[in-house]
C-alpha cells in the first residue's frame, strides 16, 4: 500500500505558494553527467572545464583534461541533453572556442615546466575530423574567438612549477599571446603572430603567465596576467593598446581563518591584490575580471575596468556576502581565497547585458545585470555542479550552459556535470533557503535534523562540520525562499559546545529542545542526548546505557522526536547486534529513564549503503527518512515512510526486538530532480507543520567536496 500526498510535485507545491511573476530569470533545466559520453565504462576521472557552442546553438563542446578528450553534447532539446561522444586530442585539452561548426581546441603537450609545448587543433564537428593543427611553441591555457569569426586568440601560459622556489614567479620560459587567422572554416597556421607581454608588470614583469583572454567587437584582445596582477589590451595585429595593474581591494567583514570550524565574518584584508583570472568584455570599452587570486591575493569578487585602466566598479566582499547568505560559503577555504571567482561569461539576453561569474569553491554562478557598467546589479545566484570552470551563453535560444570540473568519484562525491539554464519569465527557483535580512551576516550549511513548532516555524541543526559553532537555525518557511530568521548558538557555560554532532532536534514542550548527537568514539564524540534551553545553553546530557554502547558503531542517532514522555531516535545503520538490513529505533522515557527499542526494516542497498535520517511524529504515525548514500543516476532510495504509532512499543534492550511495519509515503527522487540538478546524496531533514505540510531539506556537507546546494522544499499535505 502507498499513502499518496495531495501534491505530487515540488514544483506544484512551490507554485501554489508563489504569486505570478512577470520577471525574467535563469533557472536550471538539465544536468548532463560527463560519464554519459563514454561508451561502456567511464574513466575513473573525468571533467568538464571549458565549454562552447556551435553557431546554430544546438551542440555543446567541452574540454575533459583528465581523459584527454573533448566531449560533445546534443542540446537540440536542452531539457534532455544527449551524448554525442568524445574525441581524443593527443594531449591535455585546455580550452575550446567554436566558430560556426569548427571547434578550435588548445592542447597542452608539455613534458616539463621548463620545456612547455602545445598546439591548437581545428576540429570539424560534422565528422569530427582534424582539419588543421598549429604548433604554438608553448603551453596554451585559454582561447577566444573574434566576434566576426576572423581569428582566434590563445593565451600561452607556460605555467610555473608551484613546488619550485615556493611557487614564485619568475620561472622561465615566459608566456605570451598568440593570434591565428581563420579562413574557410579552419586555421591558417601561416598567419600565427605573437604579442610579447614581458616588461609590462611591476610584479615579475619578465615572466608573464597569461590566463584568460577575450576579444571585443574591434578585434582587441584583453588578457589577464594573474600572477603578475596585471591586465593588457592588445590589438589584433599584436600591438599594445594599453596595460595596467589590476590593483588591490580593501576587504571588510570576511572570514580569513579556516583552522576553526565556524563561520565568523569579522576580519579584514587591507590592500588585497586582485590577481584576476577570468575576463570578459562588456562592450568595446569595458571589461569585467574575476578576482580569484593566486600567489599573494584574491579579492573574492568582480571588478569592471575601462580599457584605459580606469576603475569603473568594484564588488568588494558583496558577492561573497551574498553567497554566505545562501549557504554556499566554503569555510575550509577561508584562509586562502574564499569563494574564488574564476571563470566568466557575457551575454545579452533580450535587451539586458549579463555577466556570469563562476565562484569555483562555492559552486555558484552569479548573474550580474551590467546595463550600467558603473552600477552592476546582482540578480541571481544559480546552483551548479562542483567547481564551475567555464560557461557559454546562448542568448538566441535563451540558454546558459556551465562546465563543472570536479570529479568526486574518489571522494564519494558527485561526478563532473554540464548544466543548462533557461532564461524565461518565471520566478527564480533558487535559493530555497537564505539568511538574507538578518541583522548580522549569517552563514550556514550542513543542515541535518528539523522540527516544526505550533506556529509552523521550523528549527534545524547544523552537524559536526561546524564543530566550533554548533547552531540551531530558526526558519520561516512561509516566505519564498524560506528564511533563516535566527541562529541560536548551542553553548556550555556560555562557550560554544564542543564534541557535538547534532543530527536530530525536537521540541521539549517547554520552550527548549532535545538534540540527538551522533557519536564517534574514535574522535571522542559521545553518542548522547542533550536538553537545550531556548537560549541554546545545554542544560542536561544523557549518555547511552551500557547495553547500547557495547554494540555501537559510529553510525548513530540521525534524528529525534518526542511522543508523550518518550524520546525516539533512529539509528542510521546496523549496529553490531542488528539483523542485516534492520536498524534500531531507540526509545528513552524521560520519566522512568528506561531505554528500549524496536527494529525497522530498511531497504537492501544495490550499491553503497542504505540508512535512516530524520524522524518526526504527526497524527497517528512516525515519519522516517530512508536514504542511500548515492548521487545522481546511481541514487535509488530517497524515501519517506510512515510507521504506525501503535507499533512503537519498545522492548527492553538485549531482548528480542519487535519489527515494525512501514508504508511508503513519498519517493523523493522526483522532487530532488525537479530543479534540473542531479540527485543529491543527503536527504537529512524532515519536519511537519501543524497544518500537515511536510518539509524536507538536504545536507550540503559544508560545501566540502559538495556543490553546496541545499534543497529545502514542501512535499504538501501529509495524512494523519
Amino acid at each position: 500500500m502507498t499513502r499518496h500526498l495531495l501534491l505530487t510535485s515540488t514544483l506544484l507545491a512551490t507554485a501554489a505558494m508563489t504569486p505570478a511573476f512577470a520577471e525574467m530569470n535563469f533557472n536550471r533545466i538539465a544536468s548532463f553527467p560527463v560519464t554519459s559520453n563514454f561508451d561502456g565504462t567511464a574513466p575513473d576521472e573525468t571533467s568538464a572545464e571549458i565549454i562552447d557552442v556551435t553557431g546554430d546553438g544546438m551542440t555543446l563542446v567541452y574540454t575533459d583534461s583528465p581523459a584527454g578528450v573533448i566531449g560533445v553534447i546534443d542540446i537540440t532539446n536542452p531539457a534532455v541533453p544527449a551524448p554525442k561522444g568524445t574525441l581524443a586530442v593527443d594531449g591535455e585539452p585546455t580550452a575550446v572556442s567554436i566558430i560556426g561548426n569548427t571547434a578550435f581546441v588548445g592542447v597542452n603537450t608539455s613534458e616539463s615546466y621548463t620545456a612547455p609545448s602545445g598546439f591548437v587543433k581545428a576540429v570539424n564537428l560534422d565528422d569530427m575530423s582534424i582539419t588543421a593543427t598549429c604548433d604554438l611553441g608553448g603551453q596554451p591555457d585559454s582561447t577566444a574567438r573574434a566576434t566576426d569569426g576572423s581569428f582566434i586568440a590563445i593565451a600561452i601560459e607556460n605555467e610555473r612549477d608551484e613546488d619550485l622556489g615556493e611557487g614564485r614567479v619568475p620561472q622561465m620560459p615566459a608566456g605570451d599571446l598568440v593570434m591565428i587567422d581563420v579562413a574557410e572554416g579552419t586555421l591558417d597556421c601561416g598567419t600565427l603572430r605573437r604579442a610579447t607581454l614581458t616588461g609590462l608588470a611591476e610584479v615579475a614583469g619578465d615572466d608573464p603567465e597569461p590566463e584568460f583572454v577575450d576579444i571585443n567587437g574591434r578585434g582587441e584582445v584583453v588578457v589577464t596576467l594573474q600572477e603578475n596582477n596585471h591586465i593588457a589590451v592588445v590589438a589584433k595585429d599584436g600591438s599594445l593598446v594599453s596595460h595596467f595593474s589590476a590593483g588591490a581591494v580593501d576587504l571588510e567583514d570576511i572570514d580569513t581563518t579556516d583552522e576553526r570550524a565556524a563561520l565568523i565574518f569579522d576580519q579584514s584584508q587591507p590592500r588585497r591584490v586582485r590577481e584576476p583570472d577570468g575576463v570578459q568584455w562588456i562592450d568595446d570599452n569595458h571589461f569585467a575580471i574575476a578576482n580569484e587570486g593566486d600567489m599573494d591575493g584574491g579579492a573574492r569578487g568582480m571588478t569592471i575596468f575601462h580599457k584605459d585602466g580606469t576603475l569603473v566598479w568594484e564588488s568588494g566582499a558583496t558577492l561573497e556576502h551574498a553567497i554566505v547568505q545562501i549557504g554556499h560559503y566554503p569555510d575550509k577555504r577561508s584562509d586562502a581565497k574564499g569563494v574564488e571567482p574564476e571563470g566568466m561569461e557575457f551575454g545579452v539576453f533580450g535587451d539586458t547585458p549579463y555577466v556570469f561569474v563562476m565562484a569555483e569553491r562555492a559552486s555558484v554562478v552569479a548573474v550580474y545585470d551590467v546595463s550600467d557598467p558603473a552600477a552592476p546589479v546582482l540578480k541571481q545566484l544559480l546552483p551548479s555542479g562542483i567547481s564551475p570552470e567555464g560557461a557559454v551563453a546562448i542568448p538566441e535560444r535563451g540558454l546558459l550552459a556551465t562546465a563543472n570540473e570536479f570529479d568526486g568519484l574518489e571522494d564519494g562525491a558527485a561526478r563532473a556535470h554540464v548544466m543548462l539554464y533557461q532564461y524565461a519569465e518565471a520566478p527564480a527557483a533558487y535559493p530555497h533557503l537564505t539568511s538574507e535580512g538578518m541583522d548580522t551576516l549569517t552563514g550556514w550549511g550542513a543542515l541535518s535534523g528539523m522540527v516544526a513548532d505550533a506556529e509552523g516555524v521550523i528549527y534545524a541543526v547544523s552537524d559536526s562540520f561546524y564543530g566550533y559553532q554548533p547552531r540551531i537555525f530558526k526558519i520561516d518557511p512561509t516566505e519564498t525562499p524560506a528564511r533563516i530568521v535566527e541562529a541560536i548558538d548551542v553553548t556550555r557555560n556560555g562557550m560554544p559546545a564542543q564534541k557535538l554532532d547534532m543530527e536530530g532536534i525536537t521540541l521539549d514542550g517547554e520552550g527548549g529542545f532535545w538534540v540527538a548527537s551522533e557519536g564517534r568514539t574514535d574522535r571522542v564524540i559521545p553518542h548522547a542526548l542533550y536538553h537545550v534551553g531556548a537560549d541554546g545553553q545545554i542544560e542536561d546530557e544523557i549518555g547511552l546505557p551500557p547495553e547500547l554502547m557495547a554494540v555501537e558503531s559510529r553510525f548513530g542517532f540521525e534524528g529525534i522526536t518526542k511522543v508523550g514522555d518518550t524520546l525516539w531516535m533512529p539509528v542510521q545503520r546496523e549496529w553490531k547486534d542488528d539483523p542485516k538490513d534492520h536498524v534500531k529505533l531507540v526509545a528513552y522515557n524521560l520519566e522512568t529513564e528506561a531505554w528500549g527499542a524496536v527494529l525497522y526494516p530498511k531497504a537492501a542497498a544495490d550499491k553503497g549503503w542504505v540508512g535512516l535520517s530524520d524522524m518526526t511524529v504527526y497524527g497517528d504515525n512516525i515519519y522516517i527518512v530512508e536514504r542511500d548514500n548515492q548521487h545522481g543516476l546511481e541514487a535509488v532510495t530517497k524515501k519517506i515512510y510512515a510507521v504506525p504509532l501503535s507499533e512503537m512499543t519498545p522492548a527492553a534492550l538485549g531482548s528480542e526486538l519487535p519489527v515494525v511495519t512501514k508504508t511508503l509515503v513519498r519517493d523523493l527522487i522526483p522532487d530532488l530532480t525537479s530543479t534540473g540538478g542531479y540527485v543529491l546524496d543527503k536527504v537529512e531533514g524532515l519536519a511537519i507543520t501543524p497544518d500537515g505540510t511536510g518539509w524536507v531539506s538536504t545536507d550540503n556537507d559544508g560545501v566540502d567536496d559538495h556543490s553546496g546546494e541545499t534543497m529545502f522544499f514542501s512535499i504538501g499535505p501529509v495524512e494523519k
